[in-house]
């Protein structure tokens, strides 16, 4: 018997009403008074420093911590938070922050502070990445992936303690983009006070596994493959509504997300599947909010790996594939066709920049000219979890293989869980993969840099392991100046170049949704990085 979407989601709502009613009524009782947010996944770590993964920012960097600067969700525009002010100078090397005083960390079963928030705590989160001499430097594995794949550390001269409330960051050369960088998701502020306790108790990780930030939620449990517990900070410095409890229901499956939204088991839910989307709109119970995306949806070749280190053959396998199809059938309407990684949104978007086309007898020929006969195999990995950038990667690789068959390639897609899956990736075992990024800020260069610089492939972020001297040059031009026209000519430049070199194949730039309850008040899309729960309360 096959049944449809509908009849699958009614089976599915069954299910959760008779198995959980009884297990959980207990628990939602207690936790009435809180939200409860389906999400897709587990978070690699409690500090958003240490990973770029969106399930990571969800559960940490808005509910935990704050940032010295952040963005105003409505106009883009740099706003301060736990730096109530800041001056640049003249010659734009020269940052001077004063900080916010009477701004409290988080009091828990495992840590109480003595103290507040001062500049302490402000240059010890940041030297963390910065400083291979930081006493926390190498806790916790020592990687950085963000702050690596920007150089942001090699960038910063100095870091100076003014007073107790002002600190002053040199840099070694101008940067545009800096004021952006600290207000993305991975700079948060952590606590040196915790830190130092628990570097003399002989447990450093576990600042990382048990946090203590500054934010409208403090850590409770966290159960792998269950649950994250978060309760009220009720000394939150920002006069905005808070929730007695946040609990993230972690649930993998997309349908049976949208089956725990509609029986109220969960009053939001991440990335509701493109097949879901028409029942949430027709569900006068429910909103679906949605905003073009800052993101981008591509095919990465590992360049480091031959044959895919020659441009012929990566053009080949891009005029091998149809993108307008893959859209239709992946997406739903609800993406736009990519030429460049900068979406409509950002304002060095190019309107004319060049694009790959559909053409399989172009994608022999050049086939062909490389040397690469009939039968040639590769793999094309899939990410086995749903982006807004991608929400099904495997579907689209399915119809990518059949277009690589077509001019005579024989691709194997693969798989894993989420966290081998990245592993793997960073080892470099890829031919290709369908992955993408979803920007932190609304800057150029938060796209560029972190996904084909030569400096993002320790970090990571760089899929295509593909290592350019004039890109780089061409970024870093680029942050030279404030001029935005200079900028603009410059990211037209490196358009062309890209087109020309073809690490990746731009797919999409999604738009991002948010699926919830009526009864949420307050809640939004957050443009810029991960989904925020402070200011969001339920009316019951």
């Amino acid at each position: 018997m096959r049944y449809t979407p509908l009849a699958w989601l009614s089976l599915l709502l069954l299910l959760v009403v008779g198995v959980s009613a009884c297990s959980k009524r207990d628990e939602h009782a207690f936790y009435n008074s809180g939200l409860v947010y389906c999400s897709e996944s587990n978070p690699v770590t409690f500090n958003p420093q240490l990973d770029t993964s969106s399930t990571t920012s969800d559960a940490t960097s808005h509910q935990l911590y704050d940032r010295l600067l952040d963005f105003d969700p409505d106009t883009g525009r740099i706003v301060p938070s736990l730096a109530s002010s800041w001056l640049v100078s003249d010659n734009g090397l020269t940052y001077a922050f004063q900080l916010r005083r009477d701004v409290k960390f988080h009091t828990t079963d495992y840590f109480s502070p003595s103290r507040n928030f001062n500049a302490d705590d402000v240059i010890f989160s940041l030297n963390r990445w910065r400083l291979a001499s930081h006493d926390f430097h190498f806790v916790s594995g020592g990687r950085y992936p963000y702050f690596e794949s920007l150089g942001l550390a090699d960038n910063i001269a100095s870091i100076k303690r003014i007073n107790g409330y002002r600190i002053e960051i040199t840099l070694k050369r101008r940067d545009s983009s800096f004021l952006a960088n600290l207000a993305t998701d991975f700079s948060v502020i952590l606590s040196s006070e915790y830190g130092k306790q628990l570097m003399q108790q002989g447990f450093p990780n576990r600042i990382d596994q048990y946090p203590i930030g500054t934010g409208p939620f403090k850590f409770e449990s966290y159960r792998k493959d269950h649950f994250i517990r978060y309760a009220k900070n009720t000394d939150y410095w920002r006069d905005i509504t808070i929730a007695e409890r946040l609990i993230y229901d972690i649930t993998p499956r997309s349908s049976l997300r949208l089956a725990k939204l509609i029986t109220g088991e969960c009053d939001a839910t991440a990335f509701p599947a493109q097949t879901e989307l028409e029942i949430i709109r027709n569900r006068e119970d429910l909103t679906l909010a949605e905003k073009p995306g800052l993101n981008i949806g591509f095919w990465a070749f590992n360049t480091q790996r031959p044959p895919f280190d020659n441009p012929d053959v990566r053009r080949a396998l891009a005029a091998a594939i149809d993108k307008n199809t893959l859209l239709e059938a992946v997406y739903f309407d609800s993406a736009t066709r990519a030429k460049t990684l900068l979406p409509a949104a950002s304002w060095a978007f190019q309107n004319d920049a060049d694009d790959t086309a559909y053409n399989p007898v172009l994608a022999r020929k050049l086939l062909a000219s490389a040397g690469i006969e009939a039968g040639f195999s590769m793999t094309i990995w899939a990410m086995p979890v749903e982006r807004a950038y991608n929400p099904n990667a495997t579907k689209m690789a399915e119809l990518i293989q059949r277009y690589l068959k077509e001019v005579g390639i024989d691709a194997t897609i693969v798989s894993y869980d989420w966290a081998t899956f990245r592993r793997h990736l960073q080892d470099g075992l890829h031919d290709s993969v369908l992955i993408g990024w979803s920007a932190d800020n609304g800057d150029p260069d938060n796209f560029y840099r972190p996904l084909l610089s030569c400096g993002a492939i320790p970090s990571g972020t760089n899929r295509a392991m593909w290592c350019n001297s004039d890109y780089d040059k061409l970024l870093d031009r680029a942050l030279a100046t404030d001029d935005l026209e200079e900028r603009k000519a410059i990211y037209q430049q490196v358009n062309r170049l890209l087109y020309e070199r073809l690490p990746l194949v731009p797919i999409a730039h999604a738009y991002r949704y948010q699926a919830y309850r009526n009864e949420l008040k307050g809640m939004s899309i957050n443009p810029f990085g991960g989904v925020r729960f402070g200011g969001v309360s339920k009316t019951l």
